[in-house]
C-alpha cells in the first residue's frame, strides 16, 4: 500500500466537472492498493498518517499532527502509484490491486479515517479525476508499507 500525503492549504477534487469533495487546511493523501494489502495493514497505514507531526507549532517546528490543527482528510484512489517503469517508456501496472478489491480497500480506508478526523472527503473511486491543491511548504510524504512495515 502507498500513501502520498500532500500537507495542504485546500485541496479539491472534480469529477464531470462537479467538485466532488474539498477540504481546507489539512492532507491531501493519494492512495495506492496492490492485492497483497488487508484492511490491518490499511489500519496501521491510517495510523502513521493521521499520527504524522507535519504541522508547524507556535515555535515554527514541525511538532503538529492533523488533530492538533484541526485538519481534514481528501482521499484519493491512485492506482498509477504501482507503476512499473522499469522497461522501455510505457508504465505496467500489473502490481496495481484488481478494481473490486481495490476499491472495497479504498472504501474501508475512508470508512476508517471518519472515525478518527472530523472532517474526511474523497474521490471517485475509478473516475477521471481533477485534483487541485494548494501544497503547504511544499511539504510531500510518501509511505511505502513494504518500507514502513517489512514483512508486513
Amino acid at each position: 500500500m502507498r500513501f502520498v500525503i500532500q500537507r495542504v492549504q485546500h485541496a479539491s477534487v472534480t469529477v464531470d466537472e462537479k467538485v466532488v469533495g474539498q477540504i481546507g487546511r489539512g492532507f491531501l493523501v493519494l492512495i495506492g492498493i496492490e492485492d497483497s494489502d488487508t484492511k490491518e495493514l490499511a489500519d496501521r497505514m491510517i495510523a502513521k498518517t493521521i499520527g504524522l507531526r507535519i504541522f508547524e507549532d507556535g515555535a515554527g517546528k514541525t511538532n503538529c499532527n492533523l488533530a492538533s490543527v484541526d485538519g481534514s482528510l481528501l482521499l484519493v484512489s491512485q492506482f498509477t502509484l504501482y507503476a512499473d517503469c522499469h522497461h522501455g517508456n510505457r508504465p505496467s501496472f500489473i502490481r496495481a490491486g484488481k478494481p473490486d478489491f481495490a476499491n472495497e480497500l479504498y472504501e474501508y480506508i475512508v470508512d476508517q479515517c471518519r472515525k478518527c478526523v472530523p472532517v474526511v472527503e474523497h474521490g471517485i473511486f475509478g473516475a477521471d479525476m481533477k485534483v487541485d491543491l494548494r501544497n503547504d511548504g511544499p511539504f510531500t510524504i510518501l509511505l511505502d508499507s513494504d518500507e514502513i512495515f517489512p514483512g508486513k
